[in-house]
């Protein structure tokens, strides 16, 4: 049977503390919710592979902390990130704007070429941050929005298959095959003919 081909993509979750960064992740992985999350200190790292046509993207998932004691790591995880997903809370407005905070961030210091989704998380509470403002937002600064809920698992599988899809698969290079090394010393040992006296 032959070997499907597989590329591995970092990408990193950023957002203010209890955004639902975590279930997001879990809902994404592991197909679980918790309704009470304990909060992430420093990173945590899961892996989920996610089939495309012609090949897989392993997504290597760093979710971060988002309680500002844990700020100044943030740069060590999005800097080598290909992918980026910034989530806000609905809910909340205070969210939003330090999602925009992390994006200025990621455009300024991440890797070039980065790309960025902004995700409304928590779709299933009542909208307090306008999703026209937020989606305009996104048009403005070349992002992806979505929106989502880590509880009812609206749009979880969409928001991470789509960021996989995003990664353009560039095969290896074929291997050339080796040419045979003629001998030349060897190679006039056995055509040299004797001279005759």
């Amino acid at each position: 049977m032959e070997e499907i081909p597989s590329m591995q993509k970092k990408i990193v979750l950023l957002g203010d503390s209890s955004v639902g960064k975590s279930s997001l992740v879990f809902k994404f992985v592991k197909d679980q919710f918790f309704e009470n999350q304990e909060p992430t200190i420093g990173a945590s790292f899961l892996t989920k592979t996610v089939p495309q046509n012609s090949h897989e993207v392993k997504l290597q998932i760093w979710d971060t902390a988002g309680q500002e004691r844990y700020e100044s790591l943030a740069p060590m995880y999005y800097r080598s990130a290909s992918g980026a997903l910034v989530v806000y809370d609905i809910n909340d407005k205070q969210t939003f704007k330090k999602a925009k905070f992390w994006i200025k961030e990621l455009i300024s210091n991440g890797e070039n070429g980065v790309i960025i989704f902004l995700v409304a998380n928590k779709s299933d509470l009542e909208h307090n941050v306008d999703s026209v403002e937020a989606s305009k937002y996104c048009e403005e600064n070349g992002l992806f929005y979505f929106e989502t809920s880590a509880k009812t698992g609206h749009n979880v599988v969409e928001v991470f298959t789509s960021m996989a899809s995003q990664f353009e698969y560039v095969p290896p290079p074929k291997k050339k095959k080796e040419e045979p090394i003629i001998d030349l010393d060897n190679n006039k040992k056995k055509t040299r003919r004797r001279g005759w006296c």
